[in-house]
């Protein structure tokens, strides 16, 4: 098999599964292959990968687990991890120009947790500096012109490229859902907490969420059941709300054409869907989210920048200043303000019989020029609350690259989400979107 026809026929979560040791090794060296090729020109890596550890995982999961019945759900999947998590026997950078020693500590715990699953660590992925607007080099691989997306851009531009079929990424504003939607690739944010944080360099500890990208819906579940033992199906889709107002007024005319295409899909299909007035107060909300980020940055970074300041470059510089002028009131306003916006999103839902909001990933595709990673306005309110929100791959802009669909459940109640999307999914696949 060619590695261009690898990549078409990438081969689902069970087929790792179920691979003899000689077949899985097979597979997995043609990811080796692919990325080695690909990453050229993409850069979707933060280091060489390592086939000696790669060799070593895999020997080691059939020592583990010599009967197929008794493999984990994830045994032999390849994961890409965000070089802002701690990983047994790697350096991390963070995207940045910092000495790696300062990163070193115990593995993430949500790492450990993905190997006692049986998945492999195939790879680092680049990520924009601390995760936050200073870009990594990485292209989109729809079009190498246009960013894919950030700060988890390597690990959602490999998912989309076939290096790896699941990746692990963070989201403190919209690096994950906004990066799924420009490359073309299900990103999934859980509830806040739902997926440990130890483990991670973070940038905000209130809203830094860890999530993951992957190539289906059906393979959510899979990875979920990792990190929530009681992780049980069911979820309706009949009832869905469209937050109209404000925030919604971002869309630009050729997103919101795309939308409603969607939405008389979804409709055609037998769902029903509410325009409902919400977040009218965005302005504010956002206001409270950029400060108490900055703060939080600037405080988690406060050691390092005395000694490294030289090494942080301008945007990076820039935020830690700002949060250093945060006063405590305020960072503890915004703190208080998490909580109640996800008590009134809940109520708003509870009052209309929503089960879950719809909305755009993104304000549109993903822009051309590696200088920027896009806006994440459309994802700002719902990482806020600490919602949970999968970003669905649905269908191209007017310029021929990917767009997302943003879904929104209710906080804690991420398997009801993820059976909602996968029934969205099928609806949408059914009919084509309009």
């Amino acid at each position: 098999m060619s590695l261009s026809s690898f990549i078409n026929a990438m081969p689902n979560i069970e087929a790792y599964r179920a691979a003899t040791q000689d077949e899985l090794r097979d597979m997995v060296r043609r990811h080796i292959a692919l990325a080695r090729s690909l990453d050229r020109s993409l850069h979707i890596l933060a280091r060489e990968i390592d086939q000696h550890a790669i060799d070593e995982q895999i020997e080691g999961l059939f020592s583990r687990f010599p009967g197929q019945s008794r493999r984990p759900a994830l045994f032999g999947v390849p994961v890409g991890v965000k070089d802002i998590f701690r990983v047994d026997g790697a350096l991390i950078r963070c995207g940045s120009l910092l000495p790696p020693m300062l990163f070193e500590g115990p593995e993430a715990e949500c790492v450990r947790t993905l190997r006692d699953a049986g998945a492999i660590i195939f790879a680092q992925t680049a990520t924009t500096e601390f995760a936050y607007f200073e870009p990594a080099a990485t292209r989109n691989p729809h079009n190498p012109a246009h960013t894919p997306g950030g700060s988890s851009s390597g690990s959602a531009a490999g998912v989309a490229a076939g290096l790896f079929p699941l990746a692990l990424g963070t989201q403190t504003v919209g690096s994950i859902v906004r990066p799924a939607a420009f490359c073309g690739v299900v990103g999934m944010k859980p509830s806040l907490g739902k997926i440990p944080t130890a483990g991670v360099v973070f940038f905000s500890p209130t809203v830094d969420h860890v999530g993951f990208f992957c190539r289906q819906v059906a393979d959510i579940s899979r990875v979920m059941e990792a990190f929530d033992p009681r992780w049980t199906a069911g979820g309706n889709t009949e009832h869905l709300g469209v937050p109209v107002g404000k925030y919604f007024d971002q869309v630009p005319q050729e997103t919101m054409e795309w939308f409603e295409g969607v939405v008389s899909t979804l409709v055609a299909a037998g769902v029903d869907v509410v325009r409902v007035p919400c977040l009218g107060n965005i302005e504010e909300i956002a206001s409270r989210h950029r400060d108490l980020i900055a703060a939080e940055f600037a405080l988690e970074q406060d050691a390092w920048f005395k000694d490294y300041a030289h090494l942080y470059r301008p945007a990076t510089r820039d935020i830690i200043l700002k949060g250093r002028t945060v006063s405590e009131t305020r960072l503890a306003e915004t703190r208080e303000s998490c909580t109640a916006l996800r008590r009134e999103l809940c109520e708003i839902m509870d009052g209309y019989g929503l089960d879950l909001w719809i909305c755009p990933s993104t304000l549109g595709e993903a822009p051309a020029g590696l200088c920027g990673t896009g806006s994440p306005a459309m994802n700002l309110p719902w990482t806020h609350a600490g919602l949970p929100v999968i970003s669905l791959p649905c269908g191209e802009g007017p310029g021929g690259l990917p767009l997302g669909l943003q879904c929104i459940g209710r906080f804690g109640e991420d398997h009801r989400l993820v059976d909602a999307v996968l029934s969205l999914e099928s609806r949408i696949l059914m009919r084509g979107p309009k």
